[in-house]
This record gives C-alpha cells, sequence and structure tokens, in this order.
C-alpha cells in the first residue's frame, strides 16, 4: 500500500518547510531502517513542499497511523519542535489518492505557481535519490515513473496556456515595477542550483545582459561560459557591484556580513532552506523577495480545462495495470514454462529455431498482455481471468504462488 505525507505552501507554514527541508536527506532512509513494516521511501523537498512517500505492507493493521507516526518521529530527530507543529498541519494520503496527488505534484498542479516547470524533474531527483540511499521499492518505481509519463500526457494535451511558468520567472515578474532597463541592470545570479538555469533563461527573455554568477562550488567558470556570462570570485564584491541578487544554492547562505553597502539593492531568494538570512531584509537599502513572499503573489487559477481530467485517466491506467499484473505475470509464466520445454528438446547447434520459438512465445503473450489490461480498466478482468482457466486452466492465484514459491526456493 502506498502512503503520503504532505506538507506544503498550502498547509504549512513556510518557516516550518524551510526548516523540515533541512531532514529531507534522512528522513527515508530513518523510516525504513526503523520500521520493518515499511518496504521502501522517497523524499520530496522543493521549495514549497515536504512529502514522504511510503510502501507499507499490506494488510498491516492501522498501518496508515503507524507510517504517520513513523515519519513524524524521523523528522523530530531531524529537527526537534517542528515535528510538531508538521503534526497539526501536514495531510497524510494513502493507495489511490498517493498516486493521484503525485501525478497532480509532477504536473504541476500543487505548485504555488500552477505549472512550474521544475517540479516534475524534483521528482525524479527525488525517486533517484532514493534508489541511491537503498530506501526505493517496487511500488514507489512503478509509481514515480509513470508520474514523469503523466506529466508529459498533462502537457501535450492539456491547455496549458498557463504554464511553461515557474517560480524564477514569476519573482522577475513582480521585480519588472522596480527595473527601467533590464538590460543595463546589474544582475548576480548566487549558485548554480535548481533554479539557475531558469532564471539565466528569464533574465535573457527580458533583454538582461549584465548577468554575473557566484558559486562557492567552484562551478562558476563552467555555468558563465555555458550561459554566456561573467564569473565571480568573491561574493561579497560580487554583491557590491550587484542592483538585484538572485539566489539560487543548497550549499550556503547570504547573511548580513555579505552585504558591503547600504544602497538600493532587491534580494530574491529561490532557495529552500532558505539561502538568505531573514536578517538581510532588515538591513538598510535592502528589499528581500523570498518564496513566502513570492506564494503570496502566485497565481492560483488551475492549468487550462483538462489537465486535471488527463491526470486522472493517468490514475485509472495505473490502477488498470497494477490490477492485471497478477493475470499478466502468471500468463506470462504459463508461456515461458511451455517454451522452456520446448527449448529443452532443441539441439545446441538449432539456435535459430530456438529464437523462433522465442519470439512466438513473445508474439503468443503479447495480445492476451493487451487484452488484461483492457479488462482492468473496463473492471471487467474476473471474466479475463475466468478464460485464462477455461481454455488453459491456469487459475491466477495457484500460479503465482507457485511463482513465489519458485523464487523462495531460488
Amino acid at each position: 500500500m502506498l502512503f503520503c505525507l504532505t506538507a506544503n505552501h498550502r498547509n504549512t507554514e513556510f518557516d516550518v518547510l524551510d526548516r523540515i527541508s533541512r531532514a529531507a536527506d534522512s528522513t527515508g532512509a530513518d523510516v525504513v531502517a526503523a520500521h520493518d513494516f515499511v518496504r521502501g521511501a522517497v523524499v520530496l523537498a522543493t521549495c514549497n513542499r515536504f512529502e514522504t512517500y511510503l510502501e507499507l505492507d499490506d494488510p498491516v493493521t492501522g498501518g496508515v497511523a503507524l507510517a504517520r507516526e513513523a515519519v513524524l518521529e524521523a523528522v523530530a530527530d531531524s529537527t526537534g519542535t517542528d515535528a510538531a507543529a508538521l503534526r497539526d498541519s501536514a495531510v497524510v494520503l494513502s493507495g489511490d489518492d498517493v498516486v493521484r496527488h503525485l501525478f497532480a505534484v509532477s504536473s504541476g498542479l500543487e505548485s504555488m505557481v500552477v505549472g512550474e516547470e521544475e517540479i516534475s524533474g524534483q521528482v525524479q531527483r527525488a525517486l533517484r535519490s532514493a534508489r541511491d540511499a537503498g530506501t526505493s521499492s517496487t511500488e514507489l518505481e512503478q509509481a514515480f515513473q509513470r508520474a514523469a509519463r503523466a506529466t508529459r500526457e498533462v502537457r501535450a494535451r492539456a491547455d496549458l496556456a498557463a504554464a511553461g511558468r515557474s517560480l524564477a520567472r514569476l519573482a522577475l515578474d513582480l521585480a519588472d515595477s522596480r527595473v527601467t532597463d533590464w538590460e543595463t541592470i546589474p544582475v548576480l545570479l548566487v549558485g548554480t542550483g535548481r533554479y539557475a538555469r531558469t532564471t539565466i533563461a528569464a533574465l535573457h527573455a527580458r533583454g538582461a545582459a549584465n548577468v554575473r554568477v557566484y558559486s562557492a562550488t567552484g562551478r562558476a567558470a563552467a555555468f558563465a561560459a555555458k550561459y554566456g556570462i561573467r564569473a565571480e570570485s568573491d561574493l561579497r564584491d560580487a554583491i557590491a557591484a550587484a542592483d538585484i541578487v538572485v539566489t539560487s544554492t543548497a550549499r550556503y547562505t547570504v547573511g548580513p556580513a555579505d552585504i558591503p553597502d547600504d544602497r538600493p539593492r532587491l534580494v530574491i531568494d529561490l532557495g529552500l532552506p532558505r539561502n538568505v538570512e531573514p536578517a538581510v531584509g532588515e538591513l538598510p537599502g535592502i528589499d528581500l523577495l523570498d518564496l513566502e513572499l513570492i506564494g503570496r503573489h502566485a497565481a492560483l487559477a488551475e492549468l487550462g480545462a483538462g489537465a486535471h481530467e488527463v491526470v486522472g485517466s493517468a490514475v485509472a491506467t495505473f490502477n488498470a495495470e497494477r490490477a492485471a499484473a497478477p493475470a499478466i505475470v502468471a500468463w506470462r509464466t504459463h508461456v515461458q514454462a511451455i517454451l522452456d520445454r520446448e527449448l529443452s528438446r532443441v539441439r545446441p547447434e538449432e539456435e535459430r529455431a530456438a529464437a523462433a520459438l522465442r519470439h512466438l512465445a513473445g508474439v503468443l503473450s503479447h495480445g492476451p498482455t493487451m487484452r488484461a489490461r483492457e479488462f482492468a480498466a473496463a473492471g471487467r478482468l474476473d471474466e479475463f481471468e475466468r478464460a485464462l482457466e477455461t481454455v488453459f486452466g491456469l487459475e491466477v492465484a495457484s500460479a503465482l504462488t507457485i511463482v513465489d514459491d519458485d523464487r523462495a526456493a531460488g
């Protein structure tokens, strides 16, 4: 069974999201290590959400409640008192609701800026991080991979007139009223992280020609060469020369000591955790625009008509594929057993005959596989399973028991 605890810009204070996002790297591994009923975990921490996706043993008595406490305990170990705020605000989902939510998140339908472009990449990076940490699982893999396909379907089929936007673009939209000439105003990009590429594209679209980049990780020179801007080696000197500073880094924060003077300067913080200390906004001449303030201006209108319908269709397809999986496995196992018997009779020198048999088995398997999915989507899977039993004497449950026993013995 799938489970999700989601804290996001709609239900949790930004300061809480800022702090608990620091627990993202350890939460999944901590939950999996501490609880036997958790098969896998993927943690998604973006600029406006902290979500923990789990696969739970099914059935587990009180599994959803146990999973909720497991996540809260892991967060508490890392952030202390913020777990209490998370307990009061976060929303818990289970089963099909998790799939629908994940698909909507990946498609940008749940973002502060509806249609946000970066989120689908962040979802897939969360899955890769779980793989690297050894906390992914079969059902989570399937759901996250299908989320990527659902995102492509939404973008291809829905009315995306409102899409193509991002937090970086929205932040620069808010800055437009303060800029008389984007071509000449000096802009500093701090970091080469998650929003850096989008920020560069948005700046170039506005005609910004005086853009520089600073990075403490040594990536500034390569980033600058790629995008035709100038690299800076000293943060304080770079800020001194800039009228607009945009931060996008997960490595460090900009503090009051990094601000060299009190002349007017707009600082845009796109980071979570924060890239700019709140005290910077209290300095003379500094106007600080962070994610909390950006979120108040984000349009909450949905994408064009049809986006949620596309997500719903993708969820239905995913559920049908999962429902049909046991029958498909039973059928393919049956065909493979027949193929193995026939191949045992083929002499080693008759490889062409063996290849032909393998091809024939694949062709024979394909049609019933597709029919199983079609019948599952139509709510008629029981008819397909009865047909397997009537025509081939194949009982799905019994066949899968044999497969599981063989795997255990192996």
